[in-house]
């Protein structure tokens, strides 16, 4: 009986450590600003995100369709997971094509305007997650 309880445990904190692989805790340890997060998710300046992904942003026109819709992410995906998406997507798809928002190494064909540079801050980043949490069906 004691075998099986520590396989058990072992089974527990395997699981655990994949889960964490899965996604990031906060960049900043702060909550982000949803209102700014729309802002820079809807502006083709900042974010870019509607290039690919469509939402619920009736004001804008020629939402792209190459991504999934950013509509319901915040019951698609879970907080950390959505922030690992926006740092480093290649992490759980290692052929997507959406930029890494907050990478600064390690990357190909970067204009040398952006070398060492990230897209967006972590307080941007943050802005973002809290806003596409509150895309809920």
């Amino acid at each position: 009986m004691c075998l099986a309880r520590w396989l058990w445990v072992l089974l527990l904190l395997a699981g655990g450590a994949a889960a964490q692989e899965d996604s990031l805790p906060s960049l900043t340890g702060v909550p982000g600003d949803a209102v700014r997060g729309r802002a820079i998710v809807a502006t083709r300046q900042r974010g870019l995100c509607l290039l690919c992904h469509a939402g619920p942003f009736p004001e804008e026109r020629f939402q792209g369709d190459l991504a999934p819709s950013l509509a319901g992410a915040g019951s698609r995906l879970s907080e950390g997971r959505l922030r690992l998406r926006l740092v480093d997507g290649r992490r759980l798809n290692p052929a997507t094509i959406m930029p890494s928002y907050y990478r600064s190494e390690g990357l190909h064909r970067v204009g040398p305007a952006w070398q060492g540079r990230t897209i967006l801050t972590a307080e941007e980043i943050e802005d973002v997650v809290a806003f596409l949490l509150t895309l809920r069906d």
